[in-house]
């Protein structure tokens, strides 16, 4: 499918991971006790605000704070996810599969070799070391085929990066993370590339898989699996034991025991991606012509059925009624459609600010950056470049 897109990612300084060096009061976003960061797929901005599909979210965005200026860094969606935990793609851009388990590998990051869509072999080492990313070109022909009309960006990068995430930067502080993926497979996310909750393409190693099970857990929408120390498990606080299903989240937020941060990525038709026909049935069928925003409205529709569940699950649960916590549901990405690559981010807090919209520009890597200065982390990777702002408008107490 070739399709194109003026994405308008914030550029950002040469200047890699830094000292944060400054309190949270000096930061002006207050101390986080829990954030959950919900992630939804492939629309643009204004395909979203103002859909009659999407009446929670519509109301949503009005009753917390709206990031009315909010841009995904680039393209595809493992990039972003990547760029969402650690503010870097990590010389990653694609949405390729992780070669797991591979300790002879040398990561795209050591090896300075960005891993494009046409990237051979057609999985990703497992992320590890340090190096340059990858710049966000631009005028970019590398993803999605050859587009009809070039993919032109705002120049991103790239900066001497580590690979390391937020959740990383957690466990060292003394604080917890899980990612929280809907139709995760029973057997859970070790070698599981997708899953309909049950069967995942493991079912198939010694044949083709059967036509019409749907894809409904991907692990490129689980961007912790791809990293090294992660796959590895040494410690076991920072491992795949922290990737768990939706079972386990409601489970942990009716007892009130939530990890400091959650990552939670609802399956491939709750979170608006879609997927064919023949998979899923026309509720969750692609967008018929996102470029010129003929859209699934029973698509949108689950999407925002399922942020209202999560949102209602988070709010009810032990853990919203004291501290400080935040939600934030942010898009990837806008589908490489010819609109710029402005996505919705709504911010909800349990002690701040309500119906706030900002003007400010915004991107994945100002998120990143709000949050470790909430949890009082250290600014990584692109977090620390002098253009990225932190979200203060939206994080403020009342």
């Amino acid at each position: 499918m070739k399709k194109s897109v003026i994405a308008l990612a914030l550029s950002t300084a040469l200047v890699g991971g830094a000292f944060a060096g400054e309190d949270n009061a000096t930061r002006g976003i207050p101390h986080l006790d829990h954030a959950f960061v919900i992630v939804m797929e492939n629309h643009a901005y204004s395909q979203i605000i103002g859909n009659a599909a999407a009446p929670f979210l519509n109301s949503y965005a009005k009753t917390a704070n709206l990031a009315a200026n909010y841009f995904a860094v680039g393209h595809p969606s493992l990039t972003n996810y990547l760029e969402i935990v650690g503010a870097s793609n990590f010389g990653v851009v694609n949405d390729n599969s992780p070669d797991w388990h591979n300790t002879t590998c040398k990561s795209n990051l050591e090896a300075n070799t960005p891993a494009l869509e046409s990237a051979v072999p057609d999985v990703t080492c497992p992320i590890a070391g340090s190096g340059l990313d990858a710049a966000t070109p631009s005028v970019d022909t590398t993803n999605e085929g050859t587009p009809d009309v070039p993919v032109y960006n705002e120049y991103v990068g790239p900066a001497q990066t580590e690979g390391k995430t937020i959740a990383d930067q957690l466990v060292e502080a003394g604080l917890s993370w899980k990612s929280y993926q809907e139709n995760l497979p029973a057997s859970g996310p070790d070698g599981a590339n997708w899953s309909d909750g049950l069967l995942t393409d493991h079912n198939f190693d010694t044949g083709a898989p059967v036509a019409g099970i749907p894809h409904l857990y991907a692990v490129k929408h689980n961007p912790f699996a791809y990293f090294a120390n992660v796959q590895a498990g040494t410690d076991p606080s920072n491992s795949l034991n922290n990737i768990v299903g939706f079972d386990r989240l409601y489970a942990d937020l009716r007892s009130g025991h939530v990890p400091n941060y959650s990552l939670i990525a609802p399956n491939q038709c709750h979170d608006q991606h879609e997927r064919g026909a023949s998979e899923v049935g026309t509720g969750c069928q692609y967008d018929p012509d996102p470029v010129k925003d003929v859209l699934n409205p029973a698509g949108i529709a689950q999407g925002d059925a399922a942020v209202q569940a999560l949102v209602g699950a988070i709010k009810a649960s032990p853990v919203w009624k004291s501290g400080h916590s935040a939600i934030i549901v942010v898009w990837d990405e806008n589908d490489y459609t010819s609109k710029p690559n402005q996505v919705v981010t709504i911010v909800d807090t349990n002690y701040g600010v309500k119906g706030v919209t900002s003007q400010h520009k915004y991107n994945h890597f100002s998120l990143v950056k709000t949050l470790e200065a909430g949890f009082g982390l250290d600014y990584l990777n692109h977090a620390a470049d002098k253009d990225v702002k932190l979200m203060s408008d939206l994080f403020a107490h009342r």
